[in-house]
């Protein structure tokens, strides 16, 4: 993502295939080296075993065909629980840089889309799918493969019918007629047509891209391979900026749209490109048989600073149809909507301030969320008598490790924050040696299912040293192993992610499988779904390491301990009881106040409503429609700290 933030194409339920990205120049031979650098760097696996083989071919079927339309139970069978005898014949293979058993698999994915395509173009000519009378099918989905192929057609008509009502539910109900749904079929259609064909190329790169994916994915739920253009866009993301002309874009039945704006980039300062647009040409290519992804690399491209974009305006009036060309300078855009961002809310005798975090970035101009937190506590202090803070990680999925600790620092004086051990049993015990404390007093932090990896350092070190108080889902997500990248590695060759190590906080606690434990609860609409790392396939098993509150020290040489001994001692952070003895005031006065929260009451009965349906589809998380009473109880429970803290 380094010229766009890229959005899902059209929301439709239950893509048909997933997105595979440009593989580059990759080779059948750069697949063993590739896996055997990510096994140097695993936390336990340091061989292709014919077990991980065994998952390989699992997931590769997997993330080929998730909506199991395309393959039947008989034919993924040899692959889909594959004899150890072949998993070993396969290993052997692995070691002599040979894949006979992922080709062979490969011809029968490129026969099963041949089939595909075959079926959506008699659909297509029998407008079978413009024709359907009452057939909802909303929400379907399938855990098992087909056991035939008529039931594989049914299935595949069944998805378009589904896209077809998605489409109608988006629209004014006098534009739905026979030519719009003839336009929609026909985009449909042309488009995963177009995506199969693409995918059953019987390209040696898209293979290895395949191969690759499926091997990273078996070590643990948290080592991935990268395509560059993934990469990319999961560089932007860790550093919450990146390069271009700051437009969102959307595939849809017109083409190719302007969805978005990046507030301050090159586009929303220019003033006319509005969302909406259709994109008819850029740098004078014309788009009408352009795909998705190929617009996308026109505007990565990095060969020319200025992108000329020709658009077309769909807005009512004398304006719709008009074409104008905008010529855009790419440069380096802040996403400043995914950064430290406070408010403040009076109180007796000062206010009390709201941080919200949402990961832990960091850039390589020096930005970081460490430096936006101390901004953020010095600005709320410049207002008033800060008497408490909320910090609202509820969406915070992690970041940067260095990140966590520094974050953790600003609440605490010296003390270890993190003690990382590694595979070969390395300790390393990561501190905050600052010694000073940026905010001390009442401290709430807001946590959900959602809040993972780094927002668990910060949440659970904290609530071990005893200076904050969580609230929120009664647990957070579990994530807790490290992994090592080389997305922000410019020099890389490949670029991908593999867990090193697990992760514990001071109290020697880990918060992998069981996440950090809420003081208070308070649900969130995330409590709905069964996300974390236990609900994951291959997670890591958890464990503990002795507490240590009193640092030992034992990993630094001589020189430096004594720095340290002389420094860094005499000012660790103390393991306070204040809050923790409070709790059950805390607690009950909580507990009284939702309990006569109408806002509350009725979250709570949606709540039970969508937990009852099992699995509630994770692409509705946002069905609490309701005001955000989570912070306002966050606020509520920070003025009885207050409240309670000057009681004699």
């Amino acid at each position: 993502m380094k010229d766009l933030i890229k959005l899902s194409r059209i929301g439709v339920v239950g893509l048909l295939l997933p997105i595979f990205l440009d593989s580059g120049e990759l080779t059948l031979n750069e697949v063993r080296p590739v896996v055997e650098e990510m096994l140097d760097y695993h936390v336990e696996y340091k061989e292709y075993s014919p077990a991980l083989i065994q998952r390989t071919f699992k997931i590769f079927i997997d993330q080929f065909d998730p909506a199991k339309i395309y393959l039947t139970a008989s034919e993924i069978e040899p692959y889909f629980d594959l004899s150890e005898k072949k998993a070993k014949q396969a290993a052997q293979a692995y070691q002599n840089n040979r894949f006979p058993d992922f080709v062979v698999l490969n011809q029968l994915v490129n026969k099963a889309i041949e089939r595909s395509v075959e079926w959506r173009e008699e659909l297509q000519r029998a407008q079978i799918i413009g024709n359907q009378k009452n057939q909802s099918v909303a929400g379907e989905s399938y855990l098992e493969f087909a056991t035939s192929e008529a039931q594989l057609k049914q299935r595949l008509q069944k998805q378009l019918v589904q896209i077809l009502e998605e489409e109608k539910r988006k629209r004014e109900k006098e534009m739905w007629g026979p030519e719009l749904k003839e336009k929609i079929a026909s985009y449909w259609h042309n488009r995963y047509v177009r995506q199969e064909k693409y995918y059953a190329s019987n390209s040696p790169a898209l293979l290895a891209q395949h191969i690759l994916k499926a091997a990273a994915r078996s070590f643990d739920a948290h080592t991935a391979f990268f395509t560059h253009e993934e990469a990319l866009e999961l560089r932007a993301s860790l550093e919450k900026q990146f390069e271009g002309i700051g437009v969102v874009l959307r595939e849809g039945i017109d083409g190719i749209t302007i969805a978005d704006l990046i507030p301050g980039g090159p586009a929303a300062r220019n003033g006319q490109v509005e969302i909406g647009d259709i994109i008819v040409q850029i740098n004078g290519e014309l788009l009408n048989q352009t795909s998705y992804d190929e617009a996308l690399k026109m505007l990565q491209s990095e060969a020319v600073p200025y992108i000329e974009l020709t658009l077309k305006t769909t807005k009512r009036g004398n304006k719709e149809g008009e074409l104008r060309v905008v010529q855009l300078k790419r440069e380096k855009i802040l996403l400043e909507q995914e950064r430290v961002y406070h408010t403040a809310l009076p109180v007796e005798g000062g206010i009390i301030g709201k941080i919200t975090l949402p990961s832990f970035y960091e850039s390589e101009d020096g930005s970081s969320c460490e430096r936006d937190m101390r901004e953020a506590i010095r600005a709320l202090k410049r207002q008033g008598n800060l008497k408490g803070i909320v910090l609202d990680m509820r969406e915070n999925s992690g970041g940067f490790l260095n990140q966590a600790v520094r974050v953790a620092g600003l609440f605490m004086t010296s003390g270890v924050v993190v003690i990382s051990k590694y595979s070969q049993g390395q300790v390393r015990y990561l501190r905050n040696i600052d010694g000073r404390i940026y905010y001390e007093g009442p401290l709430v932090i807001l946590t959900s299912r959602a809040s993972a990896s780094a927002a668990e350092i910060v949440a659970q070190a904290l609530q071990d040293y005893g200076t904050a108080i969580i609230v929120g889902d009664e647990r957070t997500y579990g994530k807790g192993t490290i992994q090592y990248q080389t997305v922000t590695d410019s020099q890389a060759q490949a670029f991908f992610k593999v867990t090193i190590g697990r992760y514990y906080t001071v109290s020697g606690r880990s918060t992998q499988m069981d996440g950090v434990k809420a003081d208070i609860v308070v649900p969130t609409p995330f409590a709905a779904f069964k996300i974390g790392e236990r609900y994951l396939e291959f997670p890591l098993r958890s464990d503990q390491m002795p507490a240590c509150y009193n640092d030992p020290l034992t990993d630094l040489d001589i020189q430096t301990k004594s720095w340290f001994q002389k420094n860094y001692i005499p000012n660790l952070q103390p393991k306070l009881s204040q809050w923790q003895e409070l709790l059950p005031v805390l607690q009950q006065r909580s507990a009284s106040r939702l309990a006569q929260n109408n806002e509350c009451q009725r979250f709570l009965a949606q709540l039970h409503e969508m937990q009852s349906l099992g699995s509630p589809a994770y692409a509705n998380r946002n069905w609490w429609r309701g005001p955000d009473w989570q912070i306002v109880e966050a606020v509520e429970i920070v003025r009885d700290m207050i409240s309670l803290s000057k009681s004699p």
